[in-house]
């Protein structure tokens, strides 16, 4: 059976907890990290040298970064339909997953780590500052695509690119001390999103 290591409030762990949720797939989950068993004991890092979660253990497989779980788990379930195996709809799904571990792991952590958890050295308030406006702005830039194309990122159907732009929209809605701006089109992708359980179950549950 599988199994996935880290917290389930996690970040990391909650975009691959809602594909695996997706794929209909069995696993057992193990809380690791932040409050829990610590990463840094030599049994986590004989499995992920980095001491981060999640990591995913499939037999002889021993992966880490989420968003190389995600592009693992799909392909190795064939699931054509979120992750297309033919290149030019490939590449379309690939540089929204590229995007998003880019261009919003700065900004998140300043508006949410350093703004609404206080968090040090995020907390700082010029970095908070920045992390608040740079994060508007690029979701005012996938309101942009999403109200050029859509329904979804990817084009007509939910994809893997879904799945990290979904749930950096979702931290978007939940933070309390940002401003939002009116973004229809990124409002109304966030409640078609919000029709799948496991997006219910593992992103929109209550937890930013």
């Amino acid at each position: 059976m599988l199994r996935l290591l880290g917290r389930r409030n996690a970040y990391n762990v909650r975009k691959v907890l809602w594909l695996l949720d997706e794929l209909g797939l069995e696993f057992a989950q193990e809380d690791w990290g932040r409050g829990h068993r610590d990463t840094k004991v030599p049994e986590f890092l004989a499995l992920n040298p980095l001491g981060t979660v999640p990591v995913l253990v499939d037999g002889e497989a021993v992966l880490r970064e989420s968003h190389v779980i995600l592009r693992y788990l799909a392909t190795r379930q064939g699931a054509e339909a979120l992750y297309p195996t033919a290149l030019l709809p490939r590449v379309q799904v690939e540089q929204w997953l590229d995007w998003v571990a880019y261009e919003l792991t700065q900004p998140m952590r300043g508006a949410y780590l350093g703004g609404e958890l206080g968090l040090e050295p995020w907390n700082n308030p010029w970095f908070v500052a920045q992390g608040r406006a740079e994060y508007g702005a690029k979701m005012a830039v996938l309101d942009a695509a999403l109200a050029r194309g859509g329904p979804f990122l990817a084009g007509a159907d939910f994809t893997l690119a879904d799945i990290p732009a979904g749930f950096v929209v979702h931290r978007w809605f939940s933070m309390q001390e940002v401003q939002r701006t009116p973004l229809p089109a990124l409002a109304a992708y966030y409640e078609r999103l919000s029709a799948r359980p496991a997006f219910l179950r593992h992103i929109r549950n209550g937890l930013p």
